[in-house]
């Protein structure tokens, strides 16, 4: 059954069977697997929902679990950031839908206010007020993270669970996944990233997911499919995507160079600034892109991507990306820009 406004229907007559449904239609991303709709009421009021198939119920529940705290709990200018889920009495609304063919969770979201995507090429002056934007981002979400619900994930455990399915999903490159996901453990370790400050990120950021006012200033955030608790640096490979010279693109591929442009660096040098980074956390940007590479698109790809896109980036990482990472991104470099 892949009747998703049907199940998206039982969902909300679970949630308030007193309130009717006049229309519902599909805003997805293409590329995605997920789907969101826009949910019309009869009584002229507007949700979102969004209906997963991806990952299992218990971790979409503590992810958004601990989004609808931060949302509460940031300082007074985040106030209508993040876009809150619905609640039900005391607690937030999850429905769950099984049959013999599928899992599926959906949960209902107040709609968020767009003031404007950002441009698909920042101008310089854009880079730097944007790296100072994001750097308060981060510090503000430092300061309450002491505040919010535990997770229980890892960057080492999704790297292990690679390491045991790789030998089926790609035995002919399994001794190339294998010597990356042993890297990634090694390095994390000599850079001791298990001490660094675990804040909530949400790693997935393009101009698609985010909205900026006239002054450059950050209003509002949504999509948090690859949202976790992590370390910041985990955000910076797609920062650098926002800021990078090539600018946004339909057709997309996850290479590293966006990491070494000096318009990266300009971003770098302002964030830096505003939240200083550390000699350890500069290091671990390199790091942090061969995660990603490994885990959201080869662990998790297959299940997050639509099939064409899924094969098409896995192809690409394989081919290319994991091969010319370490020659490629130069975390020295980063070092002598910030003077660490």
């Amino acid at each position: 059954m892949k009747n998703y406004k049907k199940i998206i229907r039982y969902a909300w007559h679970a949630y308030d069977h007193t309130r009717t449904i006049d229309r519902i239609t599909d805003i997805s991303a293409k590329v995605s697997t997920n789907h969101v709709y826009k949910v019309e009421l009869t009584d002229g009021n507007v949700v979102i929902a969004k209906l997963t198939i991806f990952g299992n119920f218990e971790s979409f529940a503590e992810d958004h679990t601990i989004i609808n705290v931060l949302a509460n709990n940031l300082p007074v200018r985040y106030g209508n950031f993040l876009s809150r889920a619905l609640m039900k009495g005391q607690n937030l609304f999850f429905h769950r839908y099984i049959d013999d063919k599928q899992d599926a969770w959906v949960i209902f979201y107040r709609p968020i206010h767009i003031v404007e995507n950002p441009p698909k090429k920042l101008k310089l002056k854009q880079v730097r007020q944007f790296g100072r934007e994001m750097a308060r981002f981060h510090k503000d979400c430092t300061l309450v993270s002491n505040t919010l619900p535990q997770s229980g994930r890892d960057m080492t455990t999704d790297v292990n669970a690679l390491l045991v399915s790789a030998r089926e999903d790609y035995p002919k490159h399994y001794p190339l996944i294998a010597k990356h996901c042993q890297l990634f453990l090694e390095n994390t370790f000599r850079i001791n990233v298990h001490g660094f400050k675990k804040i909530p990120i949400f790693v997935d950021w393009n101009i698609g997911n985010f909205s900026i006012d006239g002054d450059g200033m950050m209003t509002s955030r949504w999509d948090y499919d690859w949202f976790r608790m992590s370390t910041r640096v985990a955000d910076f490979y797609f920062l650098s995507r926002v800021v990078s010279k090539v600018g946004d693109k339909t057709v997309f591929t996850y290479e590293a160079d966006r990491l070494m442009e000096p318009r990266f660096i300009e971003f770098l040098k302002a964030y830096h600034k505003v939240f200083p980074l550390s000699r350890q956390e500069v290091l671990f940007i390199k790091e942090a892109y061969r995660f990603f590479l490994l885990n959201y698109v080869l662990r998790l790809g297959r299940y997050f991507f639509r099939p064409k896109f899924a094969k098409k980036l896995a192809r690409e990482v394989l081919n290319e990306h994991l091969i010319t990472l370490d020659e490629k991104i130069d975390t020295e470099r980063l070092l002598a820009a910030l003077r660490l």
